[in-house]
């Protein structure tokens, strides 16, 4: 996403209050703005890379991106031999999820929720850690949210793997979960709000490469003092409220959350809450967003938003035009740093 053209700075101070301002919990990271570099870091050596390496249009020699994630690993043309490899391309607040790394590989063959082996949801209950992945395209019609356990990696690379219906995927109280190529479509309530992907008290959780779209609630909701989270290379389309970060302003457990939205794309049919951030700490980098129809990012109850690097391209709608302090209210420091287009 990142191209050789414009470079704007914005900066809306709502008080001159410390840019850290978190409460401390056992899995906030001391220092955030430590981790941006590290970002910051990650994406320029990827980029240093595949220009040394001369990447042309019709350069057959280097499948180099310049996207740290995916230059990590889609290079190795043995990947699916490593597969587990894929925990060691993670970055930002999220980067040390290692999911099911160091556990057994466990294939779904059977496309039904019925809970019995070979189905996904027999994997995600067990209480060891795997790597799950699929024998071949599958659409998962589930009859209930899926509760994911702790050290899961949901590895849907290499098949076409659908999940819809009742839920869909609950991350409650868990940590080191990686969900990997997977799409999400049409969640409805069911023992849940109907999110595409909710994220309860959790930490250490890395969402990449997802398709969500046209669910119930949320897209993916991150709350109840969740941290150490990265959503990366997503893509996001046909709803209204798309990412929630921290359930309410009265939340303080919400504090010491720290998120990285990376490297998404937000497409067709979008409303609000790409994100909506509140009280926490959230770096939103290189993302792509082509469609809102109220707001684009939003926050509240005194949250530090890092927005960097982000291509903007305004609906013809005047009122998606401007920056509108109506969704950054309560008193606090918002950094916005645009680089690349900003289309009005």
């Amino acid at each position: 996403m990142l191209r050789n053209t414009h470079i704007v700075f914005i900066w809306l101070l709502g008080c001159l209050c410390p840019v850290i301002t978190a409460t401390d919990l056992p899995h906030q990271h001391p220092n955030p703005e430590a981790v941006v570099l590290q970002v910051q870091r990650r994406l320029n050596a990827s980029l240093a890379r595949r220009g040394l390496l001369g990447v042309h249009e019709n350069d057959q020699v280097s499948c180099l991106t310049g996207n740290p994630i995916d230059d990590c690993w889609r290079c190795d043309p043995n990947w699916e031999a490593d597969r587990q490899h894929l925990a060691e391309c993670g970055i930002g607040f999220g980067q040390h999820a290692v999911g099911g790394k160091g556990g057994q590989v466990y294939v779904v063959t059977d496309h039904s929720d019925s809970g019995n082996p070979g189905s996904l949801r027999y994997a995600v209950t067990r209480p060891e850690p795997l790597w799950i992945i699929f024998s071949s395209d599958m659409l998962i019609k589930l009859k209930r949210e899926l509760i994911v356990k702790s050290y899961k990696t949901i590895d849907g690379r290499g098949a076409n793997v659908q999940i819809t219906g009742g839920g869909c995927i609950g991350l409650k109280y868990v940590t080191n979960v990686i969900i990997h190529n997977i799409q999400l479509h049409h969640c409805v309530p069911s023992e849940s709000d109907g999110d595409g992907i909710s994220i309860m008290g959790s930490r250490h959780i890395w969402i990449d490469h997802c398709s969500l779209s046209y669910c119930k609630d949320g897209l993916i909701d991150v709350t109840l003092g969740s941290t150490a989270i990265t959503l990366s290379n997503n893509y996001f389309s046909h709803h209204d409220k798309v990412m929630l970060l921290g359930r309410s302003d009265g939340d303080e457990m919400d504090d010491g959350m720290q998120v990285t939205v990376a490297f998404n794309r937000f497409g067709e049919a979008l409303e609000q809450r790409m994100p909506r951030c509140r009280r926490g700490y959230f770096h939103v980098v290189n993302n792509d967003y082509t469609q809102w129809g109220i707001y684009a990012i939003g926050g509240s109850a005194s949250p530090t938003i890092n927005s960097q690097g982000n291509r903007y391209i305004a609906p013809p709608s005047t009122n998606a035009k401007e920056v509108d302090s109506s969704h950054l209210v309560h008193h606090f420091f918002f950094l916005l740093i645009l680089v690349n287009h900003f289309h009005l």
